[in-house]
């Protein structure tokens, strides 16, 4: 069996490295103004949810201002409401210390220091605790009703000028108070039984 040689190779060139060509590169571009024409709707879009965000944010503010103004509104009665309660038991307690000093002798209290340490007795008499601060003013100032002539201290009244809020409803020693202009019409004066109308207007200080 005869061998046959190998055929030289007449393109030596074919085992050389070729360089890999790569597909073109494809740059795209868009036409000036094309990229702001395209994002116009999204950033539209989102600037309308700003919109709506902030004025649903400020009706809710609206809405709690208003229910802070009314619940301020609210509290601010009821507590003046407080106050004309504690006014109306505080004048009651001035007005009977005053009944009980003038039923031990006939007369008035010269000043309402009196009613706290009543000094005419050996033993002195306490008609009154002590004297009260005027729960609309929170001072312990009062108006003064004398009996005319200087005959004494015959009632108290509220130094505020405040308009009630209590106008009806009044017991019968206070249905006076009906629609009165303001506290200092509350006077809380003290007349022996059966004098009625006897006993003078009493002037106020």
């Amino acid at each position: 069996m005869s061998v046959t040689s190998p055929k030289p190779i007449s393109n030596p060139a074919f085992f050389a490295r070729r360089p890999i060509q790569s597909a073109p590169k494809v740059v795209l571009r868009s036409a000036p103004g094309a990229r702001n024409k395209a994002l116009t709707p999204v950033t539209q879009t989102l600037t309308g949810q700003r919109g709506f965000t902030y004025l649903g944010l400020m009706i809710i503010v609206a809405i709690m201002g208003a229910g802070l103004a009314a619940f301020g509104t609210i509290y601010s009665q009821t507590a003046q409401r407080d106050k004309e309660a504690e006014l109306l038991f505080v004048g009651e307690q001035f007005r009977a210390a005053i009944g009980s000093y003038y039923l031990k002798s006939r007369v008035y209290p010269k000043k309402l220091d009196d009613l706290v340490e009543d000094k005419r007795f050996p033993m002195p008499v306490r008609h009154l605790r002590r004297i009260y601060a005027d729960p609309m003013t929170g001072k312990a100032d009062w108006g003064i009703v004398e009996f005319p002539g200087g005959g004494g201290i015959m009632g108290v009244y509220s130094l505020s000028e405040e308009k009630p809020i209590k106008t009806g409803n009044f017991s019968t020693k206070q249905a006076a108070f009906e629609d009165a202009e303001n506290y200092t019409k509350w006077t809380f004066t003290y007349s022996p039984p059966g004098s009625g109308s006897n006993v003078p207007q009493a002037p106020t200080r």
